[in-house]
């Protein structure tokens, strides 16, 4: 009997230490996530360390690999992967499964490493909610070029507006904003919820201005917050799913206090006159490129914004910046203007 519980034990072991180890190289090579992949690394490592304390004479000769009445049985859609989240999903599973087994043996022999071992299990799952955050956002964040921003006054139709974002989208837009001042919130709700169903159709991130709720309850992409808005770190908490938290800025202490604030994209500008915030001080291309450069490795996209046009985007494009957000520019004919700043942002 005791043979036996050593190869199961010895099992496990195996199954939980291979999953680990493809849920790091997901973290690294994937998401290029430092942080995430340290931990998946640590995890296994503290996995190899309380196994160590057995005897690993004995789970070596336990093992039966080619007597393994196991070996070669499989389910339907086993080995099924449509991409490398779901290989990842799959590593986490295994790694729980194998843990759990791992904590409930290992107590008939060694009561310290089941309790390593249930702290583990409860530690992957945490991983896998962070790593699915992180995938949802990286997946959007990595689609956006040319964000656009609809501006919805008290005297601007909904149709009109919606109209905007479907010729917009239709032109390459990858993300658009969707900002209403000095509407109900009524007006409003009904507003988002139309703005993202059309973004979610054509394949664009969906962004709402200001209003956590209201992003959160028309299910948009994400909720861009002003200076004077909502903490993002409060704004999370109402999420019901992941995300999108971007912010503003338009000086380096500004960019600094994004940073340690935690959003996952910044408008950093402007980067010249804006047509739709005349007030604005404009900061200017030597801001973009700073900031640019202080963001770089932060994981936080930088997205210059300011009194962008087809005639000034070579410029903004050398300070270093993938992204940039038009309003203005694109207004008069939005297809048309969207299509030809695309063009020149894929092919710079």
């Amino acid at each position: 009997m005791n043979n036996r519980l050593y190869r199961i034990i010895d099992a496990n072991f195996n199954r939980s230490r291979e999953a680990l180890r493809g849920m790091e190289e997901y973290c690294r090579f994937l998401l290029d996530d430092k942080a995430l992949s340290g931990q998946a690394k640590q995890m296994r490592h503290r996995l190899c360390e309380a196994v160590g304390r057995l005897d690993a004479a004995r789970l070596l000769t336990a093992r039966n690999t080619d007597g393994d009445v196991g070996r070669g049985l499989s389910v339907e859609g086993q080995l099924s992967r449509a991409n490398l989240a779901d290989c990842f999903t799959a590593s986490a599973k295994r790694a729980s499964e194998g843990l759990r087994v791992l904590a409930e043996m290992t107590q008939t022999i060694n009561g310290d490493v089941a309790t390593v071992c249930e702290q583990l299990r409860f530690e992957v799952y945490g991983l896998e909610k962070a790593v699915f955050t992180a995938t949802f956002k990286q997946d959007r964040l990595e689609r956006i070029r040319l964000y656009v921003l609809v501006n919805v006054e008290p005297d601007t139709t909904d149709a009109a507006a919606l109209e905007l974002a479907r010729r917009c989208i239709a032109g390459g837009a990858d993300a658009l904003q969707l900002r209403a001042k000095g509407v109900s919130d009524r007006r409003f709700m009904t507003l988002a919820g139309d703005f993202v169903q059309i973004c979610k159709t054509g394949g664009a991130v969906s962004i709402i201005n200001d209003r956590t709720d209201i992003a959160v309850l028309s299910d948009a992409d994400g909720v861009h917050l002003g200076q004077d808005e909502l903490h993002p770190k409060l704004a999370r908490t109402l999420q019901k799913k992941p995300m999108l938290t971007g912010g503003s800025t338009h000086s380096l202490d500004e960019l600094h206090t994004a940073m340690e604030d935690g959003f996952d994209y910044v408008g950093v500008g402007p980067a010249f006159a804006s047509p739709s915030k005349p007030n604005l001080k404009t900061a200017g291309l030597d801001y973009v490129r700073q900031a640019v450069k202080e963001l770089k490795g932060s994981g936080i996209v930088p997205v210059a914004i300011g009194g962008i046009g087809p005639e000034n985007l070579k410029q903004v494009l050398e300070t270093g910046v993938k992204a940039v957000a038009v309003a203005s520019a694109v207004i008069a004919e939005p297809e048309k203007m969207c299509r030809q700043i695309k063009e020149m942002l894929t092919n710079e």
